[in-house]
């Protein structure tokens, strides 16, 4: 038998499989937490070292629980979170604390961007607009505030970048990854000279970029003894997060859409061709199959938005905390008996990129209970994530696509039909678990040869646990609600931002 391992380098974990290429099953897996660090407000740092550490501790872990011999492990694929990354000296070594994604001290350049540039250049050169965490605009703040670090850096790496490097000594990126840079042409597929011009970086400390299955390099003997295995496996590149969790669930052609509720939200859906939106109402970033794009959607405070009403709910320490709102969320009419909520609670992405927006509970009433509360937080979040999903098929021009939903909101019975009742469409439930890992393993599976075609393993994966079907009669209700839904934003949208002047 011939074996994968995927490892999925998350914002607070690693995740590392063992992949059973010919059967598609997942033998063992095994994870390992790691700090962010928040030496200011707003900040958010991680050790590079620490990502190592996990990696080496997982993939040792996962191939003790899955019985097979090291030497059975045929290639080596990995994912990791995007946009942040380590500057590197010449000696591959990391100068400073990785700068990640959820890193906000980079806001004022953000902002300079958005003041001098217009969006018809950013529409025809970026992916989409400028965040605060992508490593374009937190350069400029390492080029104001740290001037010598950025002298000092031989290369920048995303995260899986930094742990592939210490696996083959070899820095490289590929698409997927650099695209969330904001320094990515995603069409010529290049670093584009007009985005690094404007963000003052220089293309001297940028990696290559190889495709995504690509071997980057065999495993080194120095890294084979942390891993614990034999010396020589082929290492892919490997790609970003979100479309390694894509691959998981079968993505690899257009025609379908995956709607994912996890902490944050996300929709996306493969493109033939990378169209950009005028309006930079969403992004355009590479995936890691040749040729092939993705529109992502997101919205920042999705399953965040119910653990927030758990916790001041005092719920935090129940262990059925969930299944217990959502139990009472299902003895809720649809509607929530006239009580609405907006979602924003940490600002919102798409469709709005209003880092100022914030949440709301409107229509409030004496007869109102926790239920009700729970009720309208699933659907003001799924409402939130039907406004993504309408741009996705306008993106994708395919009114039919199918769509699969997963994260923590498919685990919950309401949850899912409230989703099905709002897109007004039937739904996927994802089979399966680790996606991200899986779509590393397949992205090692392609790259070393198991596989012939990406087609041909995302064949092995198994199909969708079940089929949630619409209620006809609660989609009529909701549609007659999304319009005023979607309107509320753009009524409060003043008064949100003068009580945050107040």
């Amino acid at each position: 038998m011939v074996y994968l391992l995927g490892i999925d380098l998350g914002t607070s974990s690693v995740k590392t499989i063992v992949f059973e290429a010919e059967s598609g099953r997942t033998l063992a897996g095994a994870s390992c937490e790691y700090p962010i660090f928040h030496p200011q407000p707003g900040y958010a740092e991680q050790n590079p070292d620490d990502w190592w550490s996990a990696a080496a501790q997982t993939v040792r872990q996962a191939v003790q629980e899955s019985g097979i011999h090291p030497s059975a492990v045929r290639g080596i694929g990995l994912d990791g979170h995007m946009h942040g990354f380590a500057c590197l000296g010449e000696d591959l070594r990391p100068l400073r604390p990785a700068i990640i994604w959820a890193d906000a001290r980079s806001k004022p350049q953000v902002e300079t961007l958005r003041s001098r540039l217009s969006d018809h250049d950013m529409a025809q050169h970026a992916p989409g607009l400028p965040a605060a965490g992508f490593m374009g605009p937190t350069l400029m703040w390492l080029a104001v505030h740290e001037p010598e670090t950025l002298s000092r850096t031989y290369v920048v790496l995303m995260p899986k970048d930094s742990v592939r490097l210490r696996m083959t000594g070899i820095p490289a990126t590929d698409p997927s990854d650099a695209a969330g840079t904001w320094l990515f042409d995603v069409t010529a597929g290049d670093w584009s000279d007009w985005l690094v011009e404007q963000c003052r970086a220089e293309r001297r400390y940028l990696p290559p970029v190889w495709p995504s299955a690509a071997v980057a390099g065999e495993l080194l003997p120095s890294a084979a003894e942390a891993l614990g295995l034999p010396s020589g496996i082929p290492v892919v590149v490997g790609s970003a997060d979100l479309p390694a969790q894509g691959l998981g669930h079968g993505l690899y052609a257009p025609g379908r859409a995956l709607s994912v509720i996890g902490t944050g939200g996300q929709v996306f859906a493969l493109l033939t061709n990378p169209r950009t939106d005028p309006q930079l109402r969403y992004y355009v970033f590479d995936y890691p199959i040749p040729d092939r794009w993705y529109v992502q959607t997101a919205i920042l405070s999705a399953g965040l938005s119910l653990r927030w009403l758990r916790d001041i709910l005092g719920l935090t320490a129940r262990p059925d905390a969930y299944e217990y709102l959502s139990h009472l969320a299902s003895q809720v009419p649809p509607g929530a008996d006239g009580l609405a909520f907006l979602p924003y609670l940490a600002g919102e992405r798409t469709p709005h990129m209003d880092p100022a927006a914030t949440g709301v509970f409107l229509g409030l009433r004496l007869h109102h209970t926790v239920g009700h509360l729970a009720r309208a937080v699933m659907e003001g979040v799924t409402f939130a994530m039907d406004e993504c999903l309408s741009l996705v098929i306008e993106a994708a021009n395919d009114p039919n696509l199918a769509i699969t939903i997963t994260g923590g909101a498919a685990s919950s019975p309401v949850w899912r039909q409230i989703q099905a009742d709002i897109y007004r469409r039937p739904l996927a439930l994802a089979g399966g678990a680790n996606h991200g890992s899986v779509g590393a393993a397949l992205l090692a599976g392609v790259g070393s040869g198991v596989y012939t075609s990406f087609e041909e393993a995302c064949a092995r994966l198994p199909r969708a646990a079940a089929q949630v079907e619409p209620d006809p009669t609660t989609a009529e209700i909701y549609l007659a609600r999304r319009e005023h839904y979607r309107g509320l934003y753009s009524r409060l949208k003043d008064d949100m931002h003068r009580l945050q002047s107040l």
